[in-house]
């Protein structure tokens, strides 16, 4: 309904029919009353039962073209197939200190939310670390406990074909500062990818998504939402992301499994639903092919408000 006024005299009397008919007729009308100089009182009074105004008709075309081009609402249901809800809420109750936590409750914490962790032992005894290693066979990772920037450090090896290479990067870590013991990890391959997450006050967990290594640190190419999130979104994340035809496969390459990759990461949001005190946690690298997607390292920082 487009209506101005000769402004000459008052016209309160077609805001109100206007207004009546807005309350009463089955279809939306859509008011443009451009004369608010002439017509200031009347467009007051109108403003203040409840209505908006559009300056102009391109105001009006604007605002209804981008809600007709709007996502649709996502499920605001929270995904809690296989999630343990309580096994999370008993670990983080049990965390005495604020920090970054230990590697085993790292990887309890993903198990509890259903993510696959690749096996890993850690350990301050050589031998055990070996022992280890011959269990599940080379090549293996090795990796120091301690220092937070573990490859900074020095603190990262990857491809150890043999026990003596082993146990010469075993002594060398013990002796990087802040080093407390050294972690070992069967050497898988596949295409890196990355989640992080960190809790901003009055929105909750950020959560980020993309592919690992110079796509993250070079490139800045990855996609966020806010927790808890639903697969709608994820998978809207993920499409969003510049190198998604790396994920979806392209040039004769085999692509990686989507579905897994979402999975994990609405997994990982439920996780942080039910663990506020989580304030920043990455898992970096998984890694995926196009059968599967796990996590192989991660680290997770944990903040409690106490009295």
């Amino acid at each position: 309904a487009i209506f101005g006024t000769p402004g000459l005299v008052t016209m309160f009397e077609m805001y109100d029919v206007l207004h009546e008919k807005m309350q009463t007729c089955r279809k939306p009308i859509f008011p443009i009353l451009p004369s608010i100089n002439t017509a200031g009182a009347e467009v007051d009074a109108f403003l203040a039962k409840g209505h908006v105004n559009f300056a102009d008709e391109v105001t009006l075309g604007t605002a209804l073209s981008r809600i007709v081009n709007a996502p649709r609402p996502a499920n605001n249901e929270i995904e809690l197939f296989g999630v343990d809800v309580p096994r999370i809420r008993r670990i983080i109750d049990s965390i005495a200190e604020d920090g970054y936590i230990a590697p085993h409750l790292v990887q309890a914490l993903l198990h509890s939310a259903g993510i696959p962790v690749v096996e890993e032992f850690v350990s301050d005894k050589k031998e055990e670390v070996l022992a280890f290693a011959r269990r599940t066979g080379f090549p293996v990772v090795a990796k120091v406990v301690g220092p937070v920037h573990k490859s900074d450090v020095g603190g990262v090896v990857l491809n150890i074909k043999s026990e003596q290479h082993l146990a010469l990067e075993f002594d060398r870590m013990m002796q990087i500062p802040e080093a407390r013991s050294v972690m070992a990890q069967p050497m898988l391959k596949g295409t890196e990818l990355f989640i992080g997450a960190k809790y901003e006050e009055k929105f909750g967990h950020v959560v980020l998504c993309g592919l690992g290594g110079i796509f993250v640190e070079v490139l800045k190419d990855v996609s966020s939402g806010l927790a808890p999130l639903s697969y709608e979104e994820t998978y809207s994340m993920i499409r969003s992301l510049r190198a998604y035809k790396i994920i979806k496969g392209t040039r004769g390459q085999k692509g990686l499994n989507e579905d897994k990759f979402a999975e994990i990461i609405v997994r990982l949001s439920t996780l942080l639903r039910f663990a506020t005190e989580i304030k920043e946690m990455d898992i970096n690298p998984l890694l995926a092919t196009d059968k599967q997607v796990v996590a192989v390292d991660a680290r997770i920082r944990v903040e409690k408000k106490r009295e």
